[in-house]
């Protein structure tokens, strides 16, 4: 948009929409005008045409400084109404003032599902309580690809929740992104049941929780920033499955590892059937597409009574060794270790003799995988050192 004088014509321009517009008061629409610049009343000594130029010159500062004036404007406006649009989608939430949501974390952690070098003891496989927030999207506990925090760090690798608990408390503090906090009891087993409840507000319509692997050296499943705001409601149910990730803070490869700190940290990843490329790995299945969900969470919207109440909440125990649904069962093929040196040969001398060498089962086959080959092969051989 710009203004400009031609001769003795007056070009207005208005900026501003119909409507008011964040950043500009624009209960009436702001109006730039360029005025042409007059000519003198006495022209004096000087000619006519060096008049006609200085005139002319005086019309192009007037045309480059309204021109400015409207862009800058322009700009002040602009930047008005992008400091006012909302920063994610939870800004967009209409839906009624507060919700409240049952949640239900199942354990899928089964012997049949993850056979490999599946925890039996010391201690054996079982998950820690749920630590959860519901939060604006000024907040992340945690996201994928970026580094965990010292909370994250110290709950993924100890269950340790103190850290991570101030972690939240300041950021509802300082910037109000979080509404609150909810907790659910530990399951002794790898499969099992424990839920609790928690709150929403159309400020803060998004969820996010963990819950460690144990035993693992700093594995967790969890979610990162789920909206159970959709537009003017909140949603009436969402069943999530969970896949593991690595905290990104220690390099063990197993369940079972000893402490071995990751130096440099690395980002939070997913744990997957190929990644770490590694046989070593306990979530490794090179043979699978995808690894089976290790857990499942479900949020039910709770309805409230002819009173305008949430209908009362009964805290569930956590359900040890309960199988909710059909597990799916992973095969897991035999693994066995390098052939051993070749034993001496032994047989008669001037005939031909045998030798033998040996192998071990690293791995014992489950679910119907491929069975263990011979562990021990046999060839002919020269007896040595015949008089």
């Amino acid at each position: 948009m710009l203004c400009a004088n031609l001769g003795s014509l007056k070009r207005t321009i208005i900026v501003g929409p119909k409507g008011p517009s964040p950043g500009i008061n624009s209960k009436t629409p702001t109006v730039f005008s360029c005025r042409p610049a007059q000519l003198p009343a006495k022209a004096g000594a000087l000619p006519l045409p060096v008049l006609q130029r200085k005139h002319l010159g005086m019309e192009n500062l007037m045309f480059v400084y309204c021109s400015c004036k409207v862009i800058w404007t322009l700009l002040v406006a602009a930047v008005g109404c992008a400091s006012s649009l909302p920063v994610g989608d939870d800004s967009l939430c209409s839906a009624e003032e507060l919700a409240k949501y049952s949640i239900t974390f199942t354990g899928k952690w089964s012997q049949a599902a993850f056979p490999k070098q599946y925890p039996l003891y010391r201690p054996p496989a079982q998950w820690s309580a749920m630590l959860g927030v519901t939060h604006s999207s000024d907040y992340s506990m945690w996201k994928k690809n970026e580094y965990a925090s010292n909370g994250v760090r110290d709950f993924a690798e100890k269950g340790e929740a103190w850290v991570l608990m101030k972690e939240i408390e300041e950021a509802g503090e300082k910037i109000q992104s979080v509404h609150g906090i909810f907790s659910a009891p530990a399951i002794s087993s790898g499969t099992g049941q424990t839920s609790t409840e928690l709150e929403v507000h159309p400020r803060h319509p998004l969820v996010s929780f963990v819950v460690r692997i144990v035993p693992s050296p700093d594995w967790f499943v969890g979610i990162d920033s789920l909206n159970l705001c959709e537009g003017d409601h909140w949603l009436e149910e969402v069943t999530v499955d969970l896949f593991p990730y690595d905290a990104g803070t220690d390099s063990g490869f197993t369940f079972s590892s000893p402490n071995f700190a990751t130096i440099p940290q690395d980002t939070v990843t997913e744990i997957t059937c190929s990644s770490p490329s590694h046989p070593a790995n306990s979530f490794y299945y090179p043979k699978l597409k995808i690894l089976p969900p290790i857990a499942q969470v479900t949020m039910v919207k709770i309805k409230k009574n002819l009173l305008g109440l949430p209908a009362p909440y009964v805290n569930m125990p956590d359900k040890s060794n309960e199988v909710i649904d059909t597990i799916s069962e992973t095969p897991l093929d035999c693994e066995v270790s390098q052939w051993s040196s070749w034993g001496l040969c032994r047989g008669v001398c001037r005939k031909t003799g045998t030798k033998i060498r040996t192998r071990f089962i690293l791995l014992q086959p489950a679910n119907n995988g491929t069975p263990c080959p011979n562990l021990d092969e046999e060839t002919g051989c020269e007896p040595e050192n015949c008089v």
